[in-house]
């Protein structure tokens, strides 16, 4: 499978003037990997540790980012669009300040999972997998976070809260509303 060259043009962000200094920062992670001049395979190894890189230095990978990353592996976008879109890790909106996530495991969901979430959305004005008007929350969910003792569970910022109910939630947002 043949691939295209880039060209040095390709290689800068989309739109240059974002952050430089975070395009520099993950130009030199991949330089780091050591995989230019190296064959399809060598490179399409290194597109998940890219893109977990990226996002830890933008917070999720918009259209620049991933152009980037495409022209500095010497891949075509759509493949990494394509690895983004497969993967619910990466993110390609930008999340709030402060993220929740709802369990939605067997066990929450039969606990009351769907009311914590109906709870939060109203009280935030927002739908699960959307960001508030302000950015200081997103809203998510979870397959499992193997805490099912503990169901229903919230998480927020990576802190986990169990057998929560919808009357709690009001209390454990005001933790976190600036």
């Amino acid at each position: 499978m043949a691939t295209a060259k880039k060209s040095e043009a390709a290689a800068a962000p989309a739109n240059p003037a974002a952050d430089p200094a975070k395009f520099q920062t993950l130009a030199t992670f991949i330089a780091d990997l050591k995989v230019a001049g190296a064959d399809l395979a060598a490179r399409r190894a290194v597109l998940i540790p890219a893109l977990h890189r990226a996002q830890e230095i933008f917070s999720y990978l918009p259209k620049d980012v991933q152009q980037f990353i495409a022209a500095n592996l010497d891949l075509h976008v759509s493949e990494v669009n394509g690895v983004v879109s497969f993967y619910h890790y990466f993110k390609t909106k930008r999340s709030g300040r402060h993220t929740i996530e709802f369990c939605l495991g067997t066990a929450c969901y039969v606990r009351g999972a769907a009311k914590l979430i109906e709870k939060a959305e109203g009280l935030l004005k927002t739908k699960l997998g959307e960001t508030t008007t302000d950015g200081q929350f997103t809203l998510g969910s979870l397959r499992c976070v193997g805490a099912c003792s503990l169901a229903p569970v919230v998480q927020i910022d990576g802190k986990t809260y169990g057998r929560v109910t919808p009357e709690q939630i009001p209390a454990i947002l005001a933790e976190y509303q600036a």
